[in-house]
């Protein structure tokens, strides 16, 4: 018949309510409530229950052909991405990290981090990948002084930094 599964479901009512209990994730549940809806005396299509869960009726026969070929466990088991490799090596970072804590050691600009990173450790890495590690992942902020006027009277700067706590206060 059109529409009906050729999958048996081993577990049994009881078995798959107990299971369904502790389930946190919403995938997991949807899943299980399928293999629950299969295994009643008389189930629904899978049309049926793809509209029940929202989910397409693919997507349904996907879970149930993980279902076949390793059980529940491989119908609940969660693919992780393994990500992409770094451009700059773990122990460049930990380098980096301990040049940025030294006082009087820091960094102009994220072109002078990424000059640095490439001669002395010979760690070639594009602009924002610098930025990002730097930034990001150690929390780093290079901070530069401000460019003093050549002008400007030491005397009348001395002055006014010595009365500027008084006048920020009220």
């Amino acid at each position: 018949m059109v529409g009906l599964t050729s999958v048996e479901v081993k577990e049994s009512l009881e078995a798959l309510a107990a299971q369904l209990q502790p389930v946190k994730t919403p995938k997991d549940k949807e899943r299980l409530q399928v293999l629950y809806w299969l295994k009643q005396d008389k189930p629904p299509s899978i049309s049926a229950l793809a509209k029940a869960t929202g989910k397409h009726r693919n997507t349904l026969q996907t879970w149930l052909m993980q279902y076949r070929n390793g059980g529940v466990e491989a119908m609940l088991e969660v693919k992780k991405a393994p990500g992409g490799v770094r451009v700059i090596p773990q122990g460049a970072e930990e380098a980096l990290a301990k040049r940025l804590q030294e006082a009087g050691q820091g960094f102009a600009s994220y072109g002078a981090v990424q000059q640095w990173l490439s001669e002395t450790l010979g760690v070639e890495a594009e602009d924002q990948t610098v930025y990002q590690m730097t930034r990001q992942r150690l929390k780093a902020k290079l901070k530069v002084a401000r460019p003093q006027n050549g002008k400007q009277d030491a005397a009348q700067r001395a002055a006014f930094e010595q009365t500027l706590p008084m006048t920020s206060c009220c």
